[in-house]
């Protein structure tokens, strides 16, 4: 619901439930997940982005979802360029710069990231305000393939890309502990160029998890220095500019459309547990009820 609300990307909105930002009906909550309901009320950083629908005055006509005389809210798609020192959310209690800082589109109010890119990572950022896309791109089952470039530190010999390629195991977090490891998925791996100081390679992934692409080479020891994002499925930043942004195309939404319908008839890439390890325990929701309200 928050990510709907255009707060943040679905991460970013674990991220200010985990830090206490985020109260249901007066009731901060800090753990994952937590069921709501259009009847809660909702707060981040002690402002309300959610109250109870207003029950209407006997006699009173219900208005049209938008208001009377407005139109339906059109779809935005914006491609970023994101520079480093940014975070890919829409508030940030720290207070640093956000993509919305730099995406000032005088048609959308609420647009929101798909997926983030970490605080130092540039490169392609999608943001738009519709979040059934949105749900599709950031599902681990149908992501569409993410191409990355990384100038990692050292040289990184062929056995290290062979282990890269096949994917490895990562230790998976839930609420701030480490519960056992999880192999990532096979990952499309091309070498730019390498030398004594450094290695420049392009992976390819359709995972989206925590730090992925850094935690991935930090395991076969050699920490990346850069990281930008160059494609998203059939989308390339060719052209341009860090810090810019533009709208997509219709025939570069059309072709993400058709990525997206591609992956969902795709065998899913999963990996497993680390041999021998215990499956993790799945976490009981909270159930949050609502606050009975007042006429």
């Amino acid at each position: 619901m928050l990510a709907d609300l255009g707060i943040a990307s679905r991460r970013g909105c674990e991220e200010l439930i985990e830090a206490g930002e985020v109260s249901v009906n007066g009731e901060p909550v800090l753990a994952l997940p937590v069921w709501v309901t259009p009847q809660d009320r909702i707060e981040v950083g002690g402002k309300v982005v959610h109250a109870p629908p207003r029950k209407p005055r006997p006699g009173a006509h219900a208005r049209p979802k938008g208001g009377v005389g407005q139109e339906p809210v059109r779809h935005i798609y914006v491609m970023l360029n994101k520079p480093t020192n940014t975070v890919s959310t829409t508030l940030d209690p720290a207070g640093r710069r956000t993509v919305l800082d730099l995406v000032q589109h005088p048609a959308a109010a609420r647009l929101f990231p798909v997926g983030r890119l970490d605080y130092d990572t540039t490169g392609l950022l999608l943001l738009t305000n519709d979040g059934d896309l949105t749900n599709l791109l950031t599902h681990p089952r149908y992501g569409v393939p993410k191409t990355y470039r990384a100038v990692v530190k050292g040289l990184l010999d062929d056995e290290s890309l062979a282990v890269l390629e096949k994917g490895i195991y990562l230790a998976e977090r839930k609420e701030g502990r480490t519960e056992g490891a999880r192999r990532a998925a096979h990952v499309g791996l091309k070498l730019v160029s390498r030398d004594r100081d450094r290695t420049v390679v392009e992976i390819s992934l359709k995972e989206g998890r925590n730090r992925q692409v850094r935690r991935m080479f930090a395991a076969v020891g050699r920490p990346v220095r850069r990281l930008q994002r160059l494609r998203m499925g059939p989308l390339s930043l060719k052209g341009l500019a860090v810090g810019r942004w533009r709208e997509l195309t219709r025939d570069e939404l059309r072709s993400l459309k058709a990525a997206v319908r591609e992956a969902q008839h795709q065998e899913p890439e999963g990996g497993g547990p680390a041999p021998g390890a215990e499956p993790a325990p799945r976490a009981r929701p909270s159930r949050i009820r609502a606050a009975p309200t007042k006429d």
